[in-house]
């Protein structure tokens, strides 16, 4: 009990509730939406302390995969051979391709497009609710599962970037010291890699409709971003392509590969559109995160 004032009645505060506040002081944790905020973060900093234990979930996830295989994740590897050979062989005669010229685009494309972009996009609709088992009988950040399908389609992806430099290989079509410049666009995809299963895992796990969209809108994204065809073949068009966001996301990792520097308006749009999209990622992700559990 306090000491009252002289004139006031005592008053009685119970075990474990905060005295008032002070007239006009709003504390942080009343702040409308700086509670959620600040969990979210403290999830984002647990999961990064706990990487290793994401790695070996990625890892083991690829196992299991291929569990039981005489050829394991080499199976990846050859597929993606087999298409590039087929499509390239189609394809550049349709196109009136140099075979020289069109190979080395289309394999590096296709991989670029099939792991690093679709494939971590359809990734992160299921990464909650593929994790359903570990989310309910373990206490971890939920980032754990964001990270778990980052590192699982990295081993994924350094399985597919075998066949492109295989042909460039074979056609002598070494970017040289300029592929240097695409690190730093990786590093912008594994960024929106884990922004999106914050944002589409959570989404998806609320609406379960919404993975065939997804997967509806990247099949049409497919044929109109430059992966099987040369943005050159556009003429004059190809201004039009800065309207599509897949477009300046791929080129910031393929144009170096290839022996080109993208340019400052290709940067520039990609850098706002991460920016944005991680944003958006983080506030949706701090907004649902109380749920997640009780929808996966």
């Amino acid at each position: 009990m306090t000491v009252p004032a002289p004139g006031q009645a005592p008053q009685r505060r119970e075990a474990g509730v905060a005295p008032p506040d002070p007239p006009g002081v709003m504390p942080a944790a009343r702040v409308p939406g700086l509670r959620s905020m600040a969990r979210a973060m403290a999830d984002l900093r647990g999961a990064l302390g706990l990487w290793r234990f994401a790695c070996a979930l990625g890892w083991l996830d690829v196992r299991l995969r291929y569990r039981g295989s005489a050829l394991g994740p080499l199976w990846i590897t050859l597929s993606s051979a087999i298409m590039v050979a087929s499509m390239g062989l189609i394809y550049g005669r349709l196109f009136h391709q140099d075979l020289a010229r069109y190979l080395p685009f289309l394999a590096l494309s296709l991989t670029l497009w099939q792991v690093g972009l679709s494939g971590i996009l359809q990734d992160a609709c299921t990464c909650f609710t593929d994790a359903e088992g570990a989310i309910r009988s373990m206490r971890t950040p939920y980032a754990v599962q964001a990270l778990r399908v980052i590192v699982r389609n990295a081993i994924v992806f350094a399985h597919n970037i075998v066949v492109p430099f295989a042909v460039f290989a074979i056609f002598h079509a070494w970017p040289g010291m300029v592929a240097l410049a695409s690190v730093p666009g990786v590093v912008v995809w594994l960024l929106d890699g884990f922004a999106a299963c914050l944002l589409l895992g959570a989404i998806c796990a609320r609406f379960r409709d919404v993975p065939p969209i997804v997967g509806s809108v990247l099949q049409i994204a497919f044929y109109v971003t430059p992966i099987i065809w040369r943005p050159e073949q556009l003429g004059h068009g190809a201004s039009w392509l800065m309207l599509n966001p897949f477009y300046p996301l791929l080129e910031i990792v393929r144009a170096p590969l290839l022996g080109a520097m993208p340019g400052a308006v290709v940067w520039g749009e990609a850098l706002a559109l991460s920016c944005v999209f991680c944003a958006v990622s983080l506030v949706a992700f701090a907004r649902v995160r109380a749920r997640l559990s009780f929808w996966v």
